[in-house]
């Protein structure tokens, strides 16, 4: 909480020193906190139901309620493929986290279908991201259950992610060989080259929260239809400074070493790990992050993981 504390008062931070619109940083924060207090919560009295009930719940807001809105504005329909893949990523998490936690073979194989027909229908969407990474959160789940220890398979996620991460700062600084750079769509990594423009203009504090769109000329205006990179690492490296970037990558270390501390078994840990790897792959390369949604079911999926059930669960470390 604290980390998340600091989070919100450097961009309150950042915010007075170049007149930045912090609202956006500040519900993120206020969402993963109340999403992983709902979860500690409801893990505890019902380890089983309550991710069941999650991952039901953010299927539906993926398919049945196209109308939710990034950040605080409630204007733009969710209709960006990152809200989307991520909601799908999360949703499978939460499945697969409570078949791991069911005691009856016959139920566990009916939430592990589930989140198989999680993957499907990112499938039956068109969301070719959310099919990959849903489908690969449940591989790596599976493979969880044979892991005796979850310190390696922690380690390897972290890795997997800093990888992804500095993958999009290179293509963002022109470092990577152009048959690369060109995998990506053009306007985007423009935007991205934009963003980290912006963050060398003012490396400690940023240019300030919301401001990217005002300041971006080197993209199109056709491009900025959100006003923002789409991509979080090099958002806030463009708004918030180093600092932001650092606090960031933070966070995500936190979350990954409350998994590797959790009472709840290894499989539990590496599956939750999982999908937040996958959704920190999906906000590098996207905007997905802007989503209350998204933030919300982060943190709740990291309470869910890291509940100590009132029934008790083993623990490997």
């Amino acid at each position: 909480m604290i980390l998340l504390g600091a989070c919100a008062a450097w961009s309150l931070i950042t915010a007075a020193a170049h007149d930045g619109r912090p609202e956006g940083v500040l519900l993120a924060v206020l969402a993963v906190i109340a999403g992983y207090a709902a979860g500690r919560i409801s893990g505890a009295l019902l380890p089983v139901a309550a991710p069941c009930a999650g991952a039901s719940a953010g299927l539906a807001l993926a398919v049945v309620l196209p109308g939710l809105s990034p950040g605080p504005r409630y204007a733009a329909p969710l209709g960006h493929a990152g809200a989307i893949a991520a909601l799908l990523a999360l949703a499978t998490g939460a499945a697969c986290c409570a078949a791991w936690a069911a005691r009856g073979s016959g139920l566990r194989l009916g939430l592990r279908l589930l989140a198989a027909g999680i993957a499907l229908t990112g499938a039956a969407m068109g969301s070719a991201i959310g099919c990959a990474a849903s489908a690969a959160v449940l591989l790596c789940s599976l493979a969880a259950g044979s892991m005796p220890r979850r310190g390696v398979g922690i380690a390897g996620l972290a890795l997997a992610a800093a990888l992804v991460a500095g993958t999009i700062w290179a293509v963002a600084a022109g470092a990577l060989p152009e048959a690369l750079e060109s995998r990506f769509a053009s306007h985007r990594v423009q935007l991205w080259q934009d963003a980290l423009r912006l963050a060398r203009r003012d490396a400690g504090l940023g240019v300030g929260p919301g401001r990217f769109g005002e300041l971006s000329d080197t993209a199109p205006p056709a491009v900025l239809l959100d006003d923002r990179p789409h991509s979080a690492l090099l958002q806030q490296a463009a708004e918030q400074g180093l600092v932001g970037v650092l606090l960031l990558g933070a966070g995500f270390g936190w979350a990954l070493y409350a998994l590797w501390r959790t009472p709840r078994s290894t499989p539990i840990a590496l599956t939750a790990g999982a999908a937040l790897t996958a959704l920190a792959a999906i906000a590098s390369v996207g905007n997905a992050l802007s989503f209350t949604t998204v933030t919300a079911g982060a943190g709740l999926l990291a309470g869910w993981a890291t509940a100590r059930p009132w029934a008790g669960d083993s623990t490997e470390l």
